[in-house]
Parts: structure tokens; C-alpha cells; sequence
């Protein structure tokens, strides 16, 4: 039995995503895309509904399970931003005590508003992240 995953890169363009999220939501999320083009060197485009995604890679899980997924990324829902930058977000953690007001959950970072954090770091962090994400095999 092949296993699809349920998020995958859509044909969906990210501005009429964009134009259907409130103006304050649109204003970080159009923040985000100009850094993450910047950092990346790459367009967005659209994971499932509501991921906004840069670049790709391919990983493997423990169970071998295969998919592909965006190097960097966020989603601008309306409690908080999802910020997508590691499977693992436990290895910026000594950047992310710095960063300011945020949870974490296993491979996010959640922000209530752009301006609790200090973007210069989360910049670095997104950086790192994007140069040094690549295919990835756990299940070996």
C-alpha cells in the first residue's frame, strides 16, 4: 500500500491565497515571502490550502514513508504564523530563547504577530535552515 501524503505542493497561486486572509495577516505574510525569496532565491508557492512553501526536498520517514516537502515555509492563520523551519525545531534552540515571544511545537515555530519577534534572528534561522535542509532518510 503506497502511503500519498494529505500536503502537497498545489497549482494554487499564493496571491489569491493571500487576497483571501485578513490585511494584517497579508502585510506579515507579504514580509515573510520578501525574506524567504531573498534567503531562498526561489518563488513560493502553495502547500495544500494554506502553507506558503521555498524549495523542496525529499525525505524518507522511520516508518518509509516517502514524501517530498518545502525547505522553508509559514502559514498565515489567523490565531498565529506557523513558521516551518526544521524537522526538528529543538536544533535552533539556543536561537530560539533569543527570538522572542513564540511556542514550538516537534518542526514549528508559532508567533502571534511579526512583532514579538526579532526578525534579524528569525532571518538567520530561516537561512540556516534553507542551506543546510536536504534529502533526508530516517529510516535507515
Amino acid at each position: 500500500m503506497t502511503y500519498i501524503p494529505k500536503t502537497k505542493k498545489t497549482n494554487q497561486r499564493v496571491d489569491e491565497f493571500l487576497a483571501s486572509i485578513g490585511p494584517k495577516r497579508r502585510d506579515e505574510a507579504n514580509r515573510l515571502i520578501e525574506m524567504m525569496e531573498r534567503v531562498s532565491g526561489e518563488l513560493p508557492g502553495m502547500w495544500g490550502p494554506s502553507m506558503i512553501g521555498f524549495g523542496t526536498y525529499h525525505y524518507v520517514s522511520k516508518s518509509k514513508i516517502e514524501a517530498d516537502w518545502f525547505k522553508i515555509g509559514f502559514s498565515p492563520r489567523a490565531a498565529k504564523i506557523s513558521l516551518y523551519v526544521s524537522c526538528d525545531a529543538d536544533e535552533f534552540d539556543e536561537q530560539l530563547q533569543r527570538l522572542g515571544k513564540h511556542t514550538r511545537g516537534k518542526g514549528c515555530v508559532y508567533v502571534n504577530k511579526l512583532e514579538d519577534i526579532d526578525i534579524q534572528l528569525l532571518e538567520e534561522i530561516v537561512r540556516y535552515a534553507y542551506e543546510h535542509t536536504t534529502d533526508f532518510d530516517a529510516s535507515k
